[in-house]
């Protein structure tokens, strides 16, 4: 794979400005990080010499990403950037250089590449309930138990490798 897929962490951290490989981000993520490097013209500078493309993933890579996300109960932690790097990725199956961990938690289940890269990314991966601490029971989503009233937490059901 000659090329990856930059979430905003990655701009932050300096990737596509020392690497050489060709790199893949999203209108909604190039509009997030385009303050970086203003002085030195530096995102223009690969956008000219076609290292960094901007992309948009297809809407059917869209409606996947956000299924995927519901199904892991991430949705909610994810903006429209987010969602829309999970697409690209989706669509391109490539790898994504993220540190978000939602992010990492769909890609990751979705059996896609993810790259940390300022943090050591994410041990365990799985689906995320919502359950009451009042009465034990679980929920799809949610802030309140619609049976006591008491406040949801929310915990990570690992799954198994």
């Amino acid at each position: 794979m000659d090329f990856k897929i930059l979430d905003a962490s990655a701009f932050y951290a300096g990737v596509p400005f020392r690497s050489s490989k060709d790199c893949y981000t999203t209108s909604l993520i190039y509009e997030e990080i385009k303050h970086i490097k203003k002085s030195h013209d530096a995102l223009e500078t690969l956008l000219e010499t076609k290292r960094l493309k901007i992309r948009e993933p297809n809407l059917e890579s869209t409606k996947d990403a956000i299924k995927s996300s519901k199904d892991t109960g991430d949705f909610p932690q994810l903006s429209k950037q987010d969602i829309s790097i999970i697409a690209l990725a989706i669509e391109m199956k490539g790898q994504i250089i993220s540190d978000d961990f939602a992010i990492s938690n769909v890609v990751k289940n979705l059996g896609l590449e993810i790259i940390p890269i300022m943090t050591k990314g994410i041990k365990d991966i799985g689906k995320w309930i919502h359950y009451c601490p009042g009465c034990r029971t679980n929920h799809t989503t949610g802030n309140e138990c619609p049976m006591c009233g008491t406040s949801l937490k929310r915990k990570l059901l690992k799954q198994s490798r």
